[in-house]
């Protein structure tokens, strides 16, 4: 994976960012991105695609990264935002929010599939950049674990939903919850038109206001 991200070093190119995100599929909870610049020499034994990695491996790989980069950012963005501009659009703000506030600004980005957001950066994509590109499964890894320990603090927060286990993600376990017990202020309203009808989202939208 080092190999691959050294191709692109150059005469113009010292800093690399590789940029990649988590959550763009549950239920609930926020869609985080994580962009990160390491030298080119820097090596992380191991660091892979979140996704193919254990819960345990990303955690300590997370606290590797950090201490290894030159640069680092996270973005978070809450499910209000994403139901306003759709999951995609949300994406790639969390994308250039965390690119935007990197320390040291990147001469090129990496971003792990196929969109590229708007910045005055060159950005190159990589279809499953994150099995490929070291920054990029780096950044899969920070964004993941980001997301997950947010999750897990929203859980004490709501319990029912058992979000500690899965992460806002549609299981069918918290399909059924939100089925019989409705959405909470964290579910994004435009991803359950599957599970409640209209009508139920706009009994929720009444509790909502009466609650305030």
């Amino acid at each position: 994976m080092k190999e691959f991200d050294k191709k692109y070093f150059g005469k113009d190119i010292k800093y690399l960012a590789g940029v990649d995100e988590a959550g763009r599929g549950p239920l609930a909870g926020p869609v985080v991105a994580a962009a990160v610049i390491f030298r080119k020499s820097t090596i992380i034994k191991g660091v892979n695609d979140s996704k193919q990695l254990t819960e345990k491996q990303r955690e300590t790989f997370y606290d590797q990264i950090i201490s290894s980069a030159l640069a680092y950012s996270v973005s978070v963005i809450e499910p209000p935002v994403i139901d306003e501009v759709n999951i995609l659009n949300a994406t790639m703000l969390a994308m250039k929010q965390c690119v935007d506030d990197l320390k040291i600004k990147p001469d090129l980005v990496l971003v792990d599939g196929n969109r590229k957001f708007k910045s005055d950066i060159p950005i190159t994509t990589i279809v499953k950049g994150d099995a490929k590109s070291f920054s990029i499964a780096a950044a899969s890894i920070l964004a993941k674990v980001t997301r997950d320990r947010l999750m897990k603090k929203l859980a004490i927060q709501y319990p029912v939903y058992l979000w500690e286990q899965n992460k806002g993600y549609p299981t069918r376990q918290h399909r059924e919850i939100i089925k019989n017990i409705g959405p909470s202020p964290l579910h994004r309203k435009s991803f359950l038109k599957k599970i409640l009808t209209e009508q139920q989202v706009l009994n929720f939208d009444v509790q909502e206001i009466k609650m305030k």
